[in-house]
């Protein structure tokens, strides 16, 4: 029984890689998180509407790129996958009692939203985590970062910039300024519960990392 349970694994495994491959040239039509909160909808009788559009990143406001790193992942263009101090840091406040922060990369954020969804498991952690150098490897920083800003969960039923713009701000994604940039930024921790209107205080923290980081 074992024996057959690591086959699956390994063969799941090899499905997904293979999916990330792919994702090289093919923009992906789904999500786990977009099959997820169907699948929550139906069973709960709620209605639901999915926004999904996929665009090129070209497409998307530098301003908004800029404002999504400097809130999710600032040490993007220079860690291979897994940001070690970002980790250390979460550990030690672990330690302390006052964790403050989390340390997924966008590239862990981008493996788990297209194969495992939102559950926390340590079977989960430990496969999200194999396939996190085959996503560094295979898509590269640019299409990594493509792939996220447009099938990341921004509000209920709203997936990506080019969604998210038109829905809180009435103006595509290749439009948004600043501010606007940060705003969205700061609901991606929580899309379900926050509003961009709402993040006065968030938003200037992410405005300032920017500026911190040259933009």
């Amino acid at each position: 029984m074992i024996r057959w349970i690591v086959i699956g694994v390994v063969l799941l495994w090899f499905v997904a890689a293979l999916a990330l491959l792919a994702a090289r040239w093919i923009d992906p039509p789904t999500t786990a998180v977009h099959i997820q909160r169907r699948f929550q909808a139906w069973i709960h009788h709620t209605p639901y509407r999915e926004r999904y559009k996929f665009i090129p990143l070209h497409q998307i406001s530098l301003d908004l790129q800029h404002a999504v790193i400097a809130a999710e992942d600032s040490r993007f263009y220079q860690h291979h996958g897994f940001d070690w101090h970002e980790i250390q840091i979460a550990a030690e406040d672990d330690l302390e009692g006052d964790r403050t922060r989390g340390a997924s990369t966008i590239t862990q954020q981008l493996v788990k939203n297209l194969f495992f969804g939102t559950g926390r498991s340590f079977l989960r952690k430990g496969a999200e985590a194999s396939l996190v150098p085959v996503a560094e490897f295979v898509l590269g920083k640019q299409r990594i970062l493509e792939i996220y800003l447009n099938v990341v969960e921004w509000g209920p039923g709203i997936y990506g910039a080019e969604s998210a713009c038109h829905y809180y701000d009435e103006t595509a994604a290749r439009n948004v300024g600043r501010e606007q940039a940060a705003r969205l930024a700061a609901i991606l921790p929580a899309p379900l519960k926050r509003r961009p209107e709402r993040m006065n205080k968030y938003s200037a923290i992410i405005l300032g990392r920017m500026r911190q980081m040259g933009w």
